[in-house]
């Protein structure tokens, strides 16, 4: 199998040459060429016709936004990964960025002791990225497929949701501005997100969404109501759970260990709200890679609430709603453009049948 070819876009000769060495490491990447900025980035691409792109956030000449601008008029396919410092500056031109193409996105190693730790924290967070995005090496088998599993009865009087909670991860801020404006302002119903990103990004991310969105959008906070009509994304780096306080409902943040590898965690979230909502929850599974969210799920499915999730050919990567296809779990699999529209229409009908549950 050949390469994946990576093009390395930074203005620092430090940052190429780490990131060339880390990704040179691995026998599945070649680095064929590096650039100081997105002008000479540009006119190296026809010349060395790569696979997938790091891009720097803060460039002279051209910086990471207008490079990327350009790059999705000319090459509309080419992966491109954003190469970002925790500044804010550098998150809020990266979640410019994410939400105008970019797939995804790598934090710079910072405070890091030493040339190899920072080598080492690349090879950790940027290498299976660049893998789940060009698909050319396999990534970790999903549970075999299998038959859809028929759900226990639902315990929300008449199946009537309650709830909707969202999984998301790499490409997930282009889903979600896609998804959530298509929510009318008057929803019945509270939704709660976790998409995986660190702390800053999920602040911006809430704003600019609050912004295309009937609904309001928060940044989940400790102790915060949570209320119909309103959208609680999890902070970075805290996993988000709903509580029952008497007859209200809380947001809880904590720092537990990461779920696979994740915090905040989808799948902490589907098994918080699948204790408060049981049968009345909507569990909703997006773009993303691993499978966070399965396990969460498989708790949505045995309570007897309903699973939506992305389809294959709309995701960036397919492996967490893919992971949740194979274990038999999601009651239906539609393209991003439709799943808006059917999370009113299960909001607004407590008896629709599920797909697999209609008879021919």
């Amino acid at each position: 199998m050949p390469r994946t070819r990576v093009l390395v876009v930074d203005d620092a000769v430090v940052v190429r040459r780490i990131v060339t060495d880390a990704l040179g490491a691995d026998p599945a990447l070649e680095v064929v060429g590096t650039a100081p900025n997105g002008r000479i980035a540009l006119a190296k691409i026809p010349q060395l016709n790569p696979d997938i792109i790091t891009l720097d956030v803060e460039m002279p000449e051209m910086d990471g936004l207008e490079t990327l601008v350009e790059l999705r008029k000319l090459y509309p396919d080419l992966p491109v990964i954003m190469f970002s410092t925790l500044t804010e500056r550098g998150t809020k031109v990266a979640m410019d960025a994410l939400l105008r193409g970019a797939n995804d996105y790598v934090t710079k190693p910072a405070n890091v002791g030493s040339v190899a730790e920072a080598i080492q924290r690349i090879r950790e967070q940027l290498v299976p990225k660049i893998h789940a995005l060009c698909g050319k090496v396999a990534a970790p088998a999903p549970p075999r497929a299998t038959a859809p599993r028929p759900p226990r009865r639902s315990s929300a009087p008449s199946g009537r949701i309650e709830a909707v909670a969202i999984g998301v991860s790499t490409g997930g801020p282009n889903a979600l501005s896609e998804l959530l404006p298509q929510l009318p302002a008057d929803l019945r119903v509270p939704v709660v997100v976790v998409q995986h990103m660190p702390p800053m990004f999920t602040r911006l991310l809430a704003e600019r969404l609050d912004a295309r969105c009937a609904l309001k959008v928060h940044e989940a906070v400790h102790g915060q109501p949570i209320a119909a009509g309103n959208i609680y994304i999890a902070p970075g780096d805290h996993h988000l759970e709903v509580h029952k306080r008497g007859a209200a409902l809380v947001a809880a943040l904590t720092q537990a260990p990461p779920e696979n590898s994740c915090r905040p965690s989808a799948d902490v979230l589907f098994r918080s709200a699948v204790g408060v909502f049981g049968g009345g929850l909507l569990a909703v599974v997006l773009t993303g890679m691993g499978h966070d969210g399965r396990r969460g799920a498989e708790e949505v499915h045995e309570a007897g609430g309903r699973i939506v999730v992305q389809d294959e050919a709309t995701s960036v990567v397919w492996g967490m709603p893919g992971s949740v296809v194979a274990a038999g779990i999601a009651d239906e699999v539609r393209p991003l453009g439709q799943i808006g529209q059917r999370i009113i229409e299960l909001v607004g009908s407590s008896t629709a049948p599920r797909p697999h549950e209609v008879s021919a």
